[in-house]
């Protein structure tokens, strides 16, 4: 491990800077939206920022391919820079809705640009272990940037400021890195109605856990907030949220490998259901229940996306992974869209326990829709199970994320994913790439 530290050590670095500044400004975001009486708008700006991390997965690689990987990253991170700023300098809640799609879509060219270099960088054996750091240091990066608001409390302009602080430095580790530059990679094409026939039920979980986890990241502060927190705890309850995400990964993993991963998921939403049912009907609760059913609903929530992942690659065969990846995100992405502006609504009418109560219809949707007993094992592959990957959730990745799954063969990702318009892109940008051109059935 301190092998693949030292030599992705500058990619991780900027990872953790990024997601810094993204966790810090949704937190933000949402807080003073509940300080000002437009608490309403909270899901609209996260339904803006993931509708831009979807909209940057169809056009990133395009970017990259013409410019090269750092010019690429140096222009979207100041195009983000210049978003979070006009935060401050714009009080029309109408035009940080464009700005939050312009986070969103710049940090998706960077997550791009990110994954493509680990991969390109990362030895075979490898791979598994150097996106394993990659998403401990996504996890970290977001936790950091809810324990800011722990340390300092007010919601004044200097935290948008350190928001872009984040965001601009960031950009050293990337532009000074002597690492060769990758070749280009590109998402291969959605084959949208192909997995609707062969993946549904994983499709399905997916939808709802972008729901939940779009909903979660965008108004669970708000949430807290007419609780009855203040800033500080609101960051406390952010922050160990966000933890149990990354805690769950490792246990999650051993019991994915070991038994019905069907099961698991039912299983899995049926406590949460009654995990969160506390919180779906009090409308005043002590710091300590929300922060430990907060924590226990979280775990359970951020398990169905890997879950589902690893369900679906189970019964795709080898050469449609890579497809099948960008396929999982885009409906995660629309999922994550929806989410927030529903509960939004919900909680602006009926009160902020409409966030757990949103939870609990969803555990029970995925109850009752995700059963051993529709499972027909048609197209499930030889080696199934396969290995569990723990995947970062809040699309902390790329449509070039099957480049770093173990479980994808390396063979297929070079057939699939090297750009067609390579040639294109050095005839533009040379001087950055000198170093190195590079059935129906829930199977």
């Amino acid at each position: 491990m301190r092998t693949i530290w030292k030599s992705f050590s500058s990619l991780y670095i900027a990872t953790v800077l990024m997601l810094l500044g993204s966790g810090l400004l949704s937190t933000y975001l949402a807080l003073r939206l509940a300080e000002s009486g437009e608490g309403v708008w909270a899901g609209a700006l996260m339904a803006a920022n993931y509708f831009g991390l979807v909209l940057g997965g169809k056009i990133g690689h395009r970017l990259i391919a013409r410019v090269g990987h750092i010019r690429a990253y140096v222009a979207c991170a100041g195009v983000v820079t210049a978003a979070v700023l006009g935060h401050g300098l714009l009080n029309w809640l109408p035009a940080w809705l464009v700005l939050r799609v312009l986070v969103g879509l710049g940090m998706m060219c960077q997550y791009m640009v990110i994954e493509s270099w680990l991969n390109e960088q990362a030895d075979t054996k490898q791979r598994g272990l150097v996106f394993a750091g990659y998403m401990a240091a996504s996890y970290l990066g977001l936790v950091l940037g809810q324990l800011v608001l722990v340390v300092h409390p007010t919601l004044g302009l200097e935290l948008l400021m350190l928001v872009a602080l984040a965001f601009a430095l960031c950009l050293v580790p990337v532009a000074l890195t002597r690492r060769l530059h990758p070749a280009a990679l590109h998402p291969a094409p959605l084959e949208m109605r192909f997995f609707f026939q062969r993946v549904p039920l994983s499709l399905t979980a997916i939808g709802v856990a972008g729901l939940m986890i779009g909903s979660f990241y965008g108004l669970a502060p708000l949430y807290a907030a007419e609780m009855g927190l203040a800033t500080e705890q609101v960051g406390m309850f952010m922050g160990c949220c966000i933890l149990a995400g990354l805690i769950v990964q490792a246990p999650l993993g051993w019991l994915s490998d070991r038994f019905d991963r069907v099961k698991l998921m039912r299983g899995m939403s049926g406590v949460m259901v009654v995990v969160a049912a506390p919180l779906a009907v009090l409308t005043e609760a002590p710091l300590l229940l929300l922060i430990s059913v907060g924590f226990i609903v979280s775990m359970l929530q951020f398990s169905l996306y890997p879950l589902a992942v690893a369900f679906a690659n189970d019964h795709v065969e080898a050469d449609r992974r890579v497809s099948l990846t960008a396929m999982l995100l885009v409906t995660f992405g629309v999922g994550a869209c929806i989410g927030p502006l529903l509960v939004g609504v919900l909680m602006r009418f009926f009160g902020p326990n409409m966030l757990y109560a949103f939870f609990c219809i969803c555990g029970l949707f995925l109850v009752w829709r995700v059963r051993s007993n529709i499972v027909t094992h048609l197209h499930q592959v030889d080696d199934a199970p396969l290995q569990h990957v723990a995947m970062p959730v809040n699309m902390t990745a790329s449509p070039l994320m099957a480049a770093l799954d173990p479980r994808v063969d390396e063979q297929v990702i070079q057939e699939q994913m090297q750009d067609p318009v390579v040639e294109d892109a050095d005839a533009h940008g040379q001087a950055d790439s000198a170093e190195q051109p590079a059935q129906p059935s829930q199977a």
